[in-house]
């Protein structure tokens, strides 16, 4: 069985979803970066980087949730598209890694949580993420996933931020992104991602986003030792 660190956050809702998809069986392990197990011994020899989601498969451990949905994709032999596709998959995935994921991230962080002064930060990450989904709304026009017809891991991977595009842009913003929202109400209506959903009640996390909060999920902010 697949044992899976994660917490509700984006990128560990993906791997989630993919299990899911995939029916593999696997044990969600809670690793609650708010009070900062992600930094605990026992965890850094699994992730060196202090991040989840992780997993490890038997013999083999993987880190970074797009690298985590393309080994699954691979184990399994499922939702990698056709194989003339190849191509297509890797450059979605890496854009949902290089872009997506982390612009949508830097949004969050100085819309929400960056102390002031911060307005040049949000305005960069907020154009850049508006940007980003403006290039899926132009790719999804006339298709139903991100490689056509065929459902990926690929969209597994976007699913996990497009979860939050309200919390990330702003009220309003799937209005702007009309077939994004097309696609994202599509996959959210999967029996699989229903079930991914359902983490939510197996373990509780912390929700407050205190000063103790702030020190371990941003840690620059903390005060030197």
């Amino acid at each position: 069985m697949i044992r899976f660190y994660y917490n509700l956050a984006p990128n560990p809702m993906k791997v989630a979803l993919a299990m899911e998809e995939m029916g593999l069986a696997y044990d969600p392990i809670p690793v609650d970066g708010r009070k900062g197990e992600q930094f605990a011994p026992d965890f850094l020899k699994v992730n060196p980087n202090g991040k989840v989601p992780a997993i490890v498969d038997g013999d083999t451990t993987v880190f970074d949730s797009n690298a985590i949905v393309l080994y699954l994709g691979e184990k399994t032999g499922q939702f990698m598209g056709k194989p003339s596709q190849k191509g297509e998959l890797l450059s979605w995935l890496m854009f949902v890694a290089t872009g997506v994921s982390p612009f949508s991230g830097q949004c969050v962080h100085f819309r929400h949580f960056a102390p002031e002064p911060k307005e040049y930060a949000v305005r960069r990450y907020l154009f850049e993420a508006e940007r980003h989904y403006g290039v899926l709304e132009e790719r999804l026009a006339g298709r139903a996933y991100l490689l056509g017809a065929d459902y990926t891991v690929a969209d597994m991977a976007l699913w996990g931020w497009a979860r939050l595009v309200p919390f990330v842009i702003g009220e309003g913003a799937w209005a702007k992104f009309p077939q994004v929202k097309r696609w994202f109400d599509s996959v959210s209506a999967r029996p699989a991602a229903a079930r991914a959903e359902a983490l939510k009640g197996r373990h509780s996390f912390k929700a407050e986003m205190d000063e103790e909060a702030k020190r371990h999920m941003f840690r620059f902010l903390a005060p030197a030792a």
